[in-house]
């Protein structure tokens, strides 16, 4: 094979995975961005709607394609209610209190972590593609699948955008951004709101896992790379910033599927490690976010 189907496989290997990255690291942006919340456990929230969809898939009586798309529609909701319950009974007790909820979103890993461990196992489990169309060229081949995560990622992070900057809900979401205490004293319920927005971000990341699980495998301890990658891009791109978190994904994403592909897949993660230190070094903001 020449070079020009290796960089394009390369590119679109990267898309792929910056499809995924965006959506999840948008609800970790989301949620630090209206709460000030760092939510830790975002990681298991993104293990967990893979696990979701893989009962779904291999227990309910439909044809794959038809329960995968079940699992699109039920994992992010079991996911963003219990998300929404853990903020109503753990991180509201602590009143979001910075170092209390660090603690506190560590804890809800674990106990998410080990009871996935305890009633999924430990082995790694496939869930089946919708489908296995296949982009098929004279001189190269790629997964339709992987074409329609990407395109179904845009649409989702478009409906986000349009939600936050079109809806009643996503302009009360943003006024409480700005500030709590004056949203409250003009009658917004901001216990709602933060649990609406800790759901919300849950749910995108369980989105993305559903969208991502026929690639790779259903596994408890799956969380870890999309929330170290989720931190590296709301760094870089700017803790609340959602579009600074959608190009950011993209940079990591293409450049780790280029690295990758050309050298070695651990080069990307320390070129990606050395670009955050420059980015806190010189811009703390990140390249989007707002100065403090």
């Amino acid at each position: 094979m020449a070079f020009g189907p290796f960089l394009l496989l390369a590119l679109l290997e990267g898309t792929t995975m910056a499809a995924v990255l965006a959506l999840t690291a948008v609800g970790l942006s989301l949620v630090f961005g209206v709460m000030r919340v760092v939510n830790v456990a975002h990681g298991e929230f993104f293990m967990l709607g893979a696990v979701v969809a893989w009962f779904v898939t291999y227990h309910l009586p439909v044809p794959p394609a038809v329960a995968w798309m079940a699992a699109l529609l039920i994992a992010p909701l079991i996911v963003g209610v219990l998300a929404a319950v853990a903020d109503m009974t753990i991180l509201k007790r602590l009143k979001y209190d910075p170092e209390a909820t660090i603690v506190a979103t560590i804890g809800l890993l674990y106990i998410l972590q080990q009871a996935a461990l305890t009633f999924y196992g430990p082995d790694a489990r496939p869930v089946p593609a919708p489908f296995n169309w296949r982009i098929q060229l004279p001189w190269f081949g790629y997964s339709g699948y992987k074409l329609f995560v990407v395109a179904a990622a845009a649409l989702i992070l478009l409906g986000v955008w349009l939600f936050m900057t079109r809806t009643k809900a996503g302009l009360i979401m943003r006024a409480t951004q700005i500030d709590s205490e004056t949203a409250r004293a003009f009658g917004i319920n901001v216990d709602v709101v933060y649990a609406g927005t800790f759901g919300l971000g849950a749910a995108l990341a369980a989105m993305a896992a559903v969208l991502i699980v026929p690639i790779q495998q259903a596994h408890y301890l799956m969380g870890h790379d999309p929330l170290l990658l989720s931190f590296i891009v709301v760094i870089i791109g700017g803790l609340g910033s959602i579009r600074g978190t959608v190009i950011a994904a993209l940079l990591i994403g293409l450049s780790d599927g280029v690295i990758s592909m050309f050298y070695a897949p651990t080069l990307a993660k320390i070129i990606a490690t050395l670009l955050v230190a420059m980015i806190l070094v010189f811009r703390p903001q990140g390249l989007f976010g707002a100065k403090a």
